[in-house]
């Protein structure tokens, strides 16, 4: 089997990237620009919607529902699909994901697709798949568009091209679309975006699309989003094929009700998606002609198994969580090193790779909570990340590395009172060549991890438990004096 979730399991750890990035004052402008900007029109339309914790509660049922009978609601999608006219395919992992797609436009002739809703397909390298077939894929959703052609990787969930800022995208488009003139203006932009996509449109034969849902009762499929090159992708190619995670499926048509009221108001601070697309097999004469989906796994079911982070599969990809996070907010998204950035990626990306890769990503957090409270799905992403820290440590533990012995000496050091006096006056004796003006700033080997950003005062000459015996003592005399 080969889980892959785009080059993660290559990537630097997260404190090592993060570094680099945090001297990057311009992205990081750019990112706390965007997220602030979209924090804020979230605040608003959330604020106005009074029911919001019902939904989200109701939304957090249905998933926990959903899952628990998963197995039944993916056959029951298959069933309709088929019924409708569509083809089903099941991929348990990205390779065979990959297969069956480039196979199914080799079997229809193609060169080129056009692509909207990709996530899914980053996460399983189907644009590398299709390049070294031959095939070009085009990116039409704005962001990823300006990823491709700035040969670039995404760095955020809902805005891939954040860390960007409209010179920089000037330049992209000037450069790559052979332009002499273009300003800055988002207008001018867009308008550049739109010339350059019309023509693939038009042209190619194939589309290809993530998804938001699959609905079970209908075998329908649901993408949203809001420049309509959605709408295009998945009606004017002859052919459509939608590759979606196992975990995207709800129940049934109704359920939309809850999910499309979520999910717009915490991606983009928007009442509602200005595009909702939803198609159904085929139909003679409208639409692609013929249609398939592909099921993918790559980890999921391994997720499912485990009950305490099992509610990780809720996520609807909203990106919430990573506009409120302290931490995303200062480094961006690329130091996370998978497609899946930010507190929700700290939870994905690991339990994809059974925790194999990305072990560093858990502790991208401070743990604040904020996260949490923005989820429109409830994900209890701290708890998720502390449960996911304690699979790394008992790992570690189980091996003889020098820092499961370290704190296994600890745990018996502090186990007793006459062991811990006798390591502190060996601590007195060990600490002087370290201790300046008061402070202890610098420590050798791996203690020096911790000198290395932050200074610590030395061990006191007289601990408390010292004290207080002298004082009983003194006490005890003065009265029997």
């Amino acid at each position: 089997m080969t889980i892959r979730v785009g080059e993660a399991a290559e990537a630097p750890s997260f404190q090592k990237a993060a570094f680099k990035l945090l001297d990057d004052a311009q992205l990081r402008k750019n990112v706390r620009h965007a997220t602030d900007v979209i924090s804020g029109k979230r605040a608003i339309v959330v604020k106005e919607q009074q029911d919001w914790q019902q939904l989200r509660a109701t939304a957090s049922a249905i998933k926990q529902h959903t899952l628990a009978h998963l197995d039944e609601y993916l056959l029951k999608f298959e069933a309709a699909c088929t019924a409708a006219g569509g083809h089903v395919h099941w991929a348990s992992d990205a390779d065979e994901a990959n297969r069956i797609i480039v196979d199914l436009v080799k079997q229809y002739g193609g060169k080129e697709v056009i692509k909207v809703k990709t996530m899914t397909s980053d996460e399983i390298g189907l644009n590398k798949a299709f390049e070294a077939n031959g095939i070009h894929p085009h990116e039409t959703d704005l962001a990823d568009m300006i990823v491709q052609l700035g040969h670039d990787k995404p760095s955020h969930i809902v805005a891939p091209a954040l860390h960007r800022n409209r010179q920089q995208v000037r330049e992209i488009f000037m450069r790559e679309m052979g332009l002499s003139e273009l300003t800055d203006e988002p207008q001018d932009l867009t308008n550049a975006a739109r010339q350059y996509l019309r023509e693939k449109f038009l042209k190619v034969k194939i589309g290809f699309s993530g998804a938001n849902y699959l609905l079970a009762d209908t075998g329908g499929v649901c993408v949203v989003e809001s420049e309509g090159n959605g709408r295009m992708c998945v009606t004017l190619p002859d052919i459509l094929i939608t590759l979606a995670g196992i975990e995207k499926i709800i129940p049934s048509f109704r359920d939309l009700e809850v999910f499309l009221q979520l999910l717009p108001r915490s991606a983009t601070g928007e009442r509602m998606n200005p595009y909702n697309s939803l198609w159904t097999g085929v139909h003679k004469g409208e639409g692609p002609q013929h249609f398939h989906v592909v099921l993918l796994d790559n980890g999921r079911t391994r997720i499912l198994a485990d009950p305490e982070a099992r509610q990780t599969l809720h996520c609807i990809r909203c990106g919430a969580c990573l506009n409120t996070c302290p931490v995303y907010r200062q480094t961006g998204g690329h130091a996370y090193g998978s497609i899946y950035s930010g507190p929700i990626g700290a939870i994905v990306t690991p339990q994809l790779f059974d925790m194999e890769h990305s072990q560093s990503l858990p502790y991208a957090s401070s743990l604040c909570g904020a996260c949490y409270e923005v989820c429109p799905v409830k994900i209890n992403i701290p708890e998720v990340l502390i449960h996911l820290r304690g699979r790394i440590v008992r790992e570690q533990q189980s091996g003889a590395n020098i820092e499961a012995i370290g704190m296994k000496a600890m745990a018996r050091v502090f186990s007793s009172g006459r062991r811990l006096e006798a390591a502190q006056r060996l601590g007195r004796l060990g600490q002087w060549p370290f201790v300046s003006e008061g402070w202890i700033k610098h420590l050798p080997g791996m203690l020096g991890n911790w000198t290395a950003v932050r200074d610590m005062r030395p061990l006191p000459k007289q601990s408390f438990r010292s004290w207080w015996r002298e004082h009983e003592k003194e006490k005890k005399e003065g009265a029997d004096g």
